[in-house]
C-alpha cells in the first residue's frame, strides 16, 4: 500500500446512474469525484496504488433489495458499501437518492452536502474504517469532519452519531 497525497494518481473512479431521479442532482458525478478526490488527497488514509473505486447513483428500491439481500434488513439506507476481496478495487458503493434526499432535509443539508458526505463514509467504510464500536464511530467521524471541512463543508456529526444501520442517533 501507497499512501495517498503524495505523487500517485487519484483513485480511478466509475459512476454508474442506476435512476432517473437524479436528474434531480445533475451535478451528481463531479460531486462524487470531488469527495473521492479529498480523500484521496489525504496523507493519512492508506489507498492502495492504482485504486479504482465504483460507485452506482440508485433508487430507495435498488438499495433495499441489496440490503435485504447482503444485511438481511429490508429497509433501503443512505449507503451500502461492498469491499472487493482483493486488487486494485476497493469495491462498490452504492447510494440511494430519495434517502439522500430525504434526509438532507431532515438535517437542514444540501442534497449536494449530503452526497459528499456519504460518498466519502461509503469510500472510508472501504479504506477499513466502521463504526460499530464507539471508538470506531469517533475515530471515524472524526476523519469524515476532517475530509468535509475541507471542502468547505461544516460537520454533519454535530446533530448526533452515525448508526452501524446508517442512521443517525440524537444526542
Amino acid at each position: 500500500m501507497s499512501l495517498s497525497g503524495h505523487d500517485e494518481a487519484a483513485i480511478r473512479t466509475d459512476i454508474a446512474i442506476l435512476s432517473d431521479l437524479w436528474d434531480g442532482l445533475p451535478a451528481a458525478e463531479d460531486i462524487v469525484r470531488r469527495a473521492v478526490s479529498a480523500v484521496s488527497e489525504r496523507r493519512d488514509v492508506a489507498i492502495p496504488a492504482d485504486a479504482e473505486l465504483s460507485v452506482a447513483l440508485a433508487d430507495d428500491a435498488m438499495v433495499q433489495r441489496l440490503n435485504r439481500e447482503y444485511r438481511a434488513k429490508d429497509k433501503p439506507t443512505n449507503v451500502l458499501s461492498f469491499p472487493a476481496p482483493r486488487g486494485p478495487l476497493l469495491g462498490d458503493v452504492v447510494i440511494a437518492y430519495q434517502t439522500l434526499v430525504r434526509e438532507a432535509g431532515e438535517e437542514v443539508l444540501t442534497p449536494s452536502d449530503h452526497l459528499t458526505h456519504l460518498t466519502i463514509h461509503g469510500l472510508l467504510h472501504l479504506l477499513g474504517y466502521d463504526h460499530e464500536s464507539e471508538a470506531e464511530a469517533v475515530a471515524m467521524e472524526a476523519m469524515e469532519t476532517s475530509i468535509l471541512a475541507t471542502l468547505g463543508i461544516s460537520d454533519p456529526h454535530a446533530t448526533g452519531r452515525m448508526m452501524p444501520d446508517g442512521t443517525h442517533a440524537r444526542p
